[in-house]
């Protein structure tokens, strides 16, 4: 994952229980792709969320991807 997707993704204890957000805000990554899951298009996410830009759904696809691989390189 590229320094500027990582710059993206925030863990705070404070918030969202410590799960991966966006920005310091209160949309965690698990929100985008489940949205993206449900099938939403990125344009439709961002229309509902004007906060978000379209880097910040790339970095949580990204940051998912990156965790998925990590976490099969350790079974």
């Amino acid at each position: 994952m590229d320094l500027h997707s990582i710059s993206r993704i925030t863990v705070e204890s404070e918030k969202c229980g410590g799960r991966p957000c966006i920005r310091g805000m209160r949309i965690r990554v698990t929100d985008i792709l489940a949205l993206l899951g449900a099938g939403a298009s990125i344009n439709e996410i961002l229309d509902d969320f004007p906060e978000l830009e379209r880097e910040d759904i790339l970095a949580s696809l990204n940051y998912a991807a990156e965790k998925l691989d990590s976490n099969a390189a350790r079974n």
